[in-house]
């Protein structure tokens, strides 16, 4: 079935140009003007939203604020969501990032680019594991379940948004290895266009936020200074 997509925007040109070129790809489009509109339809489970793209100058409130709410309910927590707005700042996006924003596109953007991002977004998000990997893999405390895309750490589950969790699974599935950001993205099969420079960091200092006892001293994703990222083989103590 095709994916259905919430864009958030009180732009009616672009509404109707932007969910046109997506429902010419395939998708099914809806939109709303306003948070008000936003939550409504997102409170109405039927038929289920797959992506949410989101601008975050509306009438009635920043997007942020939407953001920072579907993080914080379980059902919405791994929802994807590619913010759309004319605030371009890096600074502005890596606080959409660190509330939870899987990705970000700036105004005025291709229609091609943002059709690439959003079925990377849905590839991630809903793409089921290759049969090697339905497997649980267990680091000390820390236990990542790829069939269920679920991470528990003393077996209570982790916040982690759906790219998040694809980043940690990468990382772990070849421990004791420096990966690039470039490496990275690329085991994520994302878009060469899909982060700026610090997005990857942004998304390791939220995973580490989850799965670390301390964030600010990591021991289960280490920074190799100039390289990359390295997951830790042995975690908790461990020994071989």
């Amino acid at each position: 079935m095709s994916a259905r997509l919430l864009l958030i925007d009180d732009d009616t040109r672009l509404t109707g140009m932007v969910g046109d070129y997506l429902r010419q790809a395939g998708y099914l489009v809806e939109t709303a003007p306003t948070l008000r509109a936003a939550r409504e339809r997102l409170e109405a489970r039927e038929p289920a939203i797959d992506a949410v793209l989101l601008d975050l100058m509306l009438p009635d409130g920043d997007g942020l604020d939407l953001c920072r709410q579907l993080r914080a309910q379980a059902r919405t927590r791994a929802l994807p969501v590619l913010m759309l707005t004319a605030r371009g700042e890096p600074m502005d996006r890596v606080v959409g990032l660190e509330l939870g924003a899987d990705d970000y596109l700036p105004k005025p953007f291709e229609a091609r680019e943002l059709l690439a991002r959003v079925r990377a977004l849905l590839r991630r998000s809903s793409g089921a594991p290759a049969a090697d990997d339905a497997e649980v893999k267990r680091f000390g405390r820390l236990e990542i379940d790829l069939g269920a895309r679920i991470a528990r750490l003393d077996s209570r589950e982790c916040e982690l948004t759906s790219y998040q969790f694809q980043m940690l699974a990468v990382l772990a599935q070849q421990p004791g290895r420096v990966l690039s950001r470039d490496q990275i993205m690329d085991a994520l099969k994302g878009h060469a266009l899909e982060a700026f420079d610090r997005s990857i960091d942004v998304h390791i200092s939220r995973i580490r936020a989850a799965i670390e006892d301390d964030p600010k001293n990591p021991r289960r994703i280490l920074t190799i200074r100039g390289a990359g990222y390295m997951f830790a083989k042995k975690q908790d103590g461990e020994r071989d």
